[in-house]
C-alpha cells in the first residue's frame, strides 16, 4: 500500500495497528483533527471521539473480520469546538495495518436541509392541530355549561361528584387546546444574555422538582460571550429539555445513577435556516437514561408526541419554537445510555 497517495485526498485517513492506535495519518487528518502527525501517531484512535467505546468496539469487530467497512456518525472535538463527522471503518486484508479509518466533516448544507425540513414539518402540524383546536373551543364550553347548568339542578348534591368531573375534564381540555390554538408568536424581547446564569436557573429548578434523584454536572466553556436573546424563551427552552431528560431518568425501568450533563460550546461555521453564520452558540443537555425509543425519533419534536403515559407531548415542540425564533434549531442524536439534544443558537444577531 502506497501511503503516499493518501496525502492527495481532501478527506482525513488514519491506519490502525492491532490496539487501535494511529500508525500512519494523512494531511487532511492534521486539518480536521488539529494535531501533527506526530501528535496523533501512536495515539488512541477511540480517544479521538466523544463516542469513544462505540468506535473502539467498531474497530474491534473490523479487525474480526465482521464487517468490511462501517460508516457512523460521531463527534469529534477540537480546542473548544465539536464537529459531528462521518467516520469510516474499513477491515483491512493482507496488509501491514488490519484498520483503516476514514473521517469526513458532514456537508453542512445537507445537515441544513435535513433541518430544514424538520422546521417545515412541524410548522404544518402546528397549523392543523391550531386548526383543529378552534374547531373544539366551542363545543367544550358547551359541554362545560351544560354540566354546570345540570349540576344546579340535581336532587341529590352527591351527585354533583359526577359534574365536576365533567367540568374538570372540561377545563383540563380547554387549556391543552389553549396551548394548542395560541402559537408562542409574540415579538421577541431580546437583551445582552448570560448563557451560564440560564443554565445555573434551570438547574436550580430542576433540583427543587427532582431533589437528590438526578444529579446535575456542568460543563462550561467560560469564554463563551453573552448572546442577544430573549431571556425567558431561552430558560423555558432549556428548562423543557432538561425537564424531559429528568422525566426520561425517572422512570422505573431506569436504575440508580441518573445523571444529566449542561455543555456549552462554540461551534463554527454553522448553517441555520439556510445562512451561514460564523459562531453559534451550543447547549448541549446530555443523559445517561435509556434514549429516545425508536418510533418517536422522527417525531420527537412534532407536538403531542410523547413516549410516556402521562406527557402531552407539548414540552419539546415549544423548546423547538423558541429555539426557531431565534434562528436556531434543536438537534439530537441518542442511543441507550447516552442522550444529546443540542440547542443551536447564532451568535451574531440575525
Amino acid at each position: 500500500m502506497n501511503v503516499d497517495a493518501f496525502d492527495l485526498l481532501a478527506t482525513a485517513v488514519l491506519l490502525l495497528s492491532s490496539e487501535g492506535r494511529v500508525e500512519y495519518a494523512n494531511a487532511a487528518a492534521e486539518d480536521i483533527f488539529g494535531r501533527s502527525r506526530k501528535q496523533l501517531t501512536g495515539s488512541r484512535a477511540a480517544g479521538l471521539f466523544e463516542e469513544s467505546d462505540d468506535i473502539q468496539d467498531a474497530i474491534g469487530q473490523a479487525q474480526a473480520r465482521r464487517f468490511v467497512d462501517r460508516r457512523q456518525l460521531v463527534t469529534l472535538y477540537r480546542g473548544h469546538d465539536f464537529f459531528q463527522v462521518a467516520a469510516t471503518i474499513v477491515a483491512l486484508t493482507d496488509q501491514r495495518w488490519p484498520v483503516l479509518m476514514e473521517v469526513r466533516e458532514i456537508e453542512q448544507r445537507v445537515l441544513a436541509d435535513r433541518n430544514q425540513r424538520l422546521v417545515d414539518e412541524i410548522e404544518t402540524q402546528r397549523e392543523l392541530l391550531r386548526n383543529l383546536a378552534h374547531e373544539v373551543k366551542n363545543p367544550l364550553g358547551g359541554l362545560r355549561g351544560a354540566a354546570q347548568l345540570l349540576e344546579a339542578e340535581l336532587p341529590d348534591p352527591a351527585l354533583t361528584e359526577y359534574t365536576q368531573v365533567i367540568i374538570s375534564e372540561a377545563d383540563r381540555l380547554q387549556s391543552l387546546v389553549d396551548r394548542l390554538a395560541t402559537p408562542q408568536r409574540a415579538p421577541i424581547h431580546t437583551r445582552a444574555v448570560n448563557i451560564h446564569e440560564i443554565c445555573e436557573r434551570v438547574c436550580a429548578l430542576i433540583r427543587a422538582e427532582y431533589g437528590r434523584d438526578i444529579s446535575l454536572l456542568r460543563d462550561y466553556d467560560a469564554s463563551v460571550p453573552d448572546i442577544q436573546a430573549d431571556a425567558e424563551r431561552l430558560i423555558q427552552s432549556l428548562l423543557n429539555v432538561v425537564r424531559n431528560a429528568a422525566q426520561a431518568l425517572t422512570q422505573p425501568q431506569v436504575t440508580a445513577g441518573a445523571q444529566i450533563t449542561l455543555r456549552t460550546r462554540v461551534a463554527r461555521q454553522v448553517m441555520l435556516a439556510h445562512r451561514q453564520h460564523r459562531m453559534a452558540l451550543v447547549v448541549a443537555v446530555i443523559d445517561n437514561g435509556p434514549g429516545v425509543p425508536e418510533p418517536l425519533r422522527e417525531r420527537i419534536f412534532h407536538p403531542l408526541v410523547t413516549g410516556r403515559a402521562d406527557g402531552t407531548g407539548l414540552g419539546l415542540s415549544l423548546a423547538q419554537d423558541f429555539v426557531q425564533q431565534h434562528g436556531g434549531i434543536i438537534e439530537f442524536e441518542s442511543r441507550p445510555g447516552h442522550t444529546e439534544f443540542r440547542l443551536v443558537l447564532p451568535m451574531e444577531p440575525a
